[in-house]
């Protein structure tokens, strides 16, 4: 057993030789050390072993970013335990299929929603709920405060799991997506080395840490480089324009450089400190890339990757940032854009963009069959996204091969949303798409038909009746009725034909 391979044993370390270091610095100008970060992981740890957590458990966590949530997450992986993240915004009746389906020893969840949610962990069996709020019976953050500081690393080998993060797919539910420590340490090394970061750098953190992007990739590689970072709880135009002159790396989701550009007081002299921009999770647009630069002086850098891979590609720290790439393949991965059989195609054609390499997924939890369906047999895993590849190398993203939406950085399945449209009173059938939206990427439309004229409830009653049953970044931002839905001579929606339609009908929303 290789100790080093539990990923928090190499953050560990890089804690150690930090020491007093400021680990984080709140947004009330409170300042946490890297010794206290390390202190307060120990003490959750404990806590997790108190409450009958093993080695390959797993710990579900729907909770608002906060940084007992961090303790939390990095006391999972100390513990071995493995780390299942939920979306603030799920719904108690979503929350049921990741209990049921990851089968959690314990829940953390926000207080407002624990009744509800104790409800939903007896029926999946889980052992115990708690929450995070520091008080009374059941927190705890209260339990780990009466804990011991000091807590011996639980060796893990390299393929053990430490995160099971669902993904959408474009039919059934949300899988569960196996992550091992080598999948994240391999990334994690990779992108510190990759985009340059150096001492002194202060990572600006306003991502939310239930996803990929702000709980892996950002804090990761800042805790390898021993960095600063400036905590804020979410995304705050003003509070991100007060922390940009100390901060000299920021990652952000599209949405937040719309929303930069929209702010009057975004301009060069704050971001005279930045060393680095960086977007992903979203598509990010061409006219987004070139007004950021003339606002601030700086080019964006994009990169792609997808929770079952983390990081796939990147844009390059030293050369060409072109707006509309992803850039090339990350030192040790492999990609290639291939035909529906997995052969290669020649540059320049579209193909399924296929990736190889240390950061992919052992495969979906419980889902055997659906693994083998997305692996060719010479390990390489079919994203489902379609792409070119140029002679250099450089990926450019030409849209899916499936239905998915990605709406501000967040996935959304249509079939999910088809099938509760499809079971209201008065509607006949629906097609639920993806259109560009200006702060979003992409917004969610649905068009549906109805039963006889003017039985389907109005579009606004529709998506309050949705918004009870569905997280809010899945509700649908316009509803359109039409007589039918176009289809092929097999019968099938045609999607593309809807998109088509559709294509401007977010063109005016506000961000």
């Amino acid at each position: 057993m290789n100790e080093d391979a539990n990923l928090y044993a190499l953050f560990e370390r890089r804690f150690a030789e930090a020491g007093e270091a400021v680990a984080f610095t709140l947004s009330d100008g409170t300042e946490v050390s890297y010794r206290a970060l390390a202190e307060a992981v120990a003490r959750s740890a404990n806590a997790l072993v108190s409450l009958g957590i093993v080695p390959g458990d797993r710990v579900s966590v729907q909770v608002e970013k906060s940084l007992a949530n961090v303790f939390l997450y990095l006391a999972t992986l100390k513990a071995g335990a493995v780390y299942q993240p939920l979306n603030t915004a799920y719904t108690p009746a979503e929350v049921s299929h990741f209990a049921n389906d990851a089968r959690p020893k314990l829940m953390v969840v926000d207080p407002a929603h624990r009744h509800a949610l104790e409800t939903v962990a007896a029926k999946a069996g889980v052992a115990a709920v708690e929450t995070l709020d520091g008080r009374g019976e059941g927190s705890f953050a209260g339990l780990a405060a009466t804990m011991d500081m000091t807590h011996d690393t639980v060796p893990r080998a390299a393929d053990d799991l430490a995160g099971l993060l669902y993904t959408s797919g474009t039919t059934g539910r949300s899988k569960g997506a196996m992550i091992s420590h080598r999948n994240l340490a391999s990334n994690a090394t990779t992108l510190h080395r990759l985009w340059g970061f150096e001492p002194g750098d202060v990572l600006l953190h306003a991502l939310p840490i239930y996803h990929v992007h702000g709980l892996q990739v950002a804090l990761h590689t800042a805790f390898l480089n021993k960095s600063e970072i400036i905590w804020l709880d979410r995304f705050d135009p003003a509070q991100v324009c007060a922390g940009l002159p100390r901060a000299s790396v920021m990652m952000g989701v599209p949405t937040f450089y719309t929303r930069l550009l929209a702010h009057p007081e975004f301009d060069r002299r704050l971001c005279a400190n930045m060393r680095l921009f960086i977007s992903g999770s979203a598509p990010l647009l061409a006219e987004t890339h070139s007004e950021f630069e003339a606002r601030s002086g700086h080019r964006i850098l994009e990169r792609y990757g997808m929770t079952e891979a983390g990081m796939i590609t990147s844009n390059p720290l030293d050369g060409a940032r072109i707006a509309g790439t992803v850039g090339f393949a990350l030192p040790g991965v492999d990609v290639r854009v291939a035909d529906g059989e997995g052969r290669e195609l020649p540059r320049g054609e579209v193909g399924i963009l296929e990736a190889k390499g240390p950061n992919i997924f052992k495969g979906y939890w419980n889902l055997p069959e659906k693994t083998k369906e997305e692996f060719r047999n010479d390990g390489y895993f079919i994203t489902g996204d379609m792409a070119t590849m140029d002679d250099g190398g450089r990926i450019t993203l030409v849209g899916r091969a499936r239905d998915l939406i990605i709406s501000g950085g967040l996935n959304v399945y249509p079939k999910e949303i088809e099938i509760e449209l499809d079971g209201l009173a008065g509607v006949g059938e629906s097609a639920v798409i993806g259109v560009p939206h200006p702060g979003f990427g992409e917004g969610v439309v649905a068009v549906i038909t109805e039963t006889a004229p003017g039985a389907a409830p109005p579009p606004d009653k529709i998506i309050a009746d949705l918004g009870r049953r569905l997280a809010r970044f899945k509700l649908p931002k316009r509803i359109f009725v039409t007589a039918e839905l176009p289809r092929n001579t097999m019968g099938k929606v045609q999607k593309s034909a809807l998109r088509r339609t559709y294509s401007d009908a977010l063109a005016d929303s506000a961000i």
